[in-house]
């Protein structure tokens, strides 16, 4: 598939990744190389930026299109909170905090992980996949599309959309974000933004973890950037087939494995399984059942 408009960079090898990632200035606030940039990592180099709900149901009726069943998100969430709340630390306030935590848990939803590492990244892209296939990371100035619409220039987060405490302008205008993603399905003036969730657990915080929310529900967002005409926010990483496992064997010499993205005795043991089960020229081939929804591999789980 191609993707036209769109820019496309090859990355062979970490030292590629760091100078692709590296910003070409540094910030001004702070005098550092620092940017409002995200990535994600997918193991098939023809994946759009679709969320586990645009992909829900397809992957037992594969002629079934994305996105046709949108429409149940409301009742996927009330449904899943309604039976977790035995289980949960803490009772659910909002309907925001209901989102991340049934995504975080493996629900379909809007919400599309991403991670600020690009080594986070390419961990996801190269773990699993077919052989022989190229991977990619999708980068995204999110500091850019949020400009364009009129939105802050900063993350916004669970406080932010809900009842921040310093009620200046900007937040009261975010206090009802929902409601204006509402009304962009009904205007057609759609906007997407990057959501950081709260530390749910030690894999949120390993991982960098971060939401893009479109208001579109039925546009993979890349879509919904090119016709916006912010094709030029986003960048494909493209790692070609056969540099796949140098870049999977980097990863493990600078430790960004199972055992420390997934901070728990899965993550420990995914990481030995994978380890020991590499044969010649296929280091990346490996299953990990726990592969989040930021590799593009599965349906389930979140950063």
């Amino acid at each position: 598939m191609a993707f036209d408009g769109i820019r496309e960079e090859a990355v062979r090898d970490l030292s590629d990744l760091l100078a692709q990632a590296t910003p070409d200035r540094p910030d001004p606030a702070s005098g550092r190389l620092r940017s409002r940039i995200v990535f994600r990592g997918i193991q098939r180099p023809d994946s759009r930026l679709l969320t586990s709900l645009d992909r829900l149901g397809t992957d037992e009726r594969p002629d079934l299109p994305y996105h046709s069943k949108i429409h149940l998100e409301e009742d996927l969430v009330r449904h899943f909170v309604r039976r977790a709340q035995g289980l949960l630390p803490k009772p659910v306030h909002s309907w925001w905090e209901a989102l991340i935590l049934a995504q975080h848990h493996g629900l379909p939803t809007r919400l599309l992980d991403w991670t600020r590492s690009p080594l986070v990244a390419a961990h996801f892209a190269t773990l699993g996949g077919l052989p022989g296939h190229d991977r990619v990371l999708w980068r995204l100035d999110w500091g850019e599309m949020q400009r364009h619409f009129g939105l802050s220039e900063r993350a916004y987060t669970v406080l932010d959309l809900d009842g921040p405490t310093n009620l200046t302008q900007e937040a009261v205008n975010a206090l009802d974000m929902w409601s204006r993603l509402r009304e962009a399905e009904e205007t057609g003036r759609h906007f997407a933004f990057l959501l950081e969730p709260p530390a749910l657990d030690a894999r949120i915080v390993a991982q960098g973890g971060a939401f893009t929310v479109s208001s579109d529900p039925r546009r993979p967002l890349d879509e919904l950037l090119l016709n916006e005409g912010l094709g030029h926010t986003l960048t494909r990483l493209v790692i070609p087939a056969d540099h796949v496992d140098l870049i999977r064997d980097q990863l493990d010499l600078v430790n960004v494995t199972e055992g420390h993205l997934f901070p728990d005795l899965d993550g420990i043991a995914a990481e030995i399984r994978r380890w020991y089960a590499a044969t010649p020229g296929e280091a990346a081939r490996a299953p990990n059942p726990r592969t989040p929804d930021l590799s593009g591999g599965s349906t389930g789980g979140t950063t």
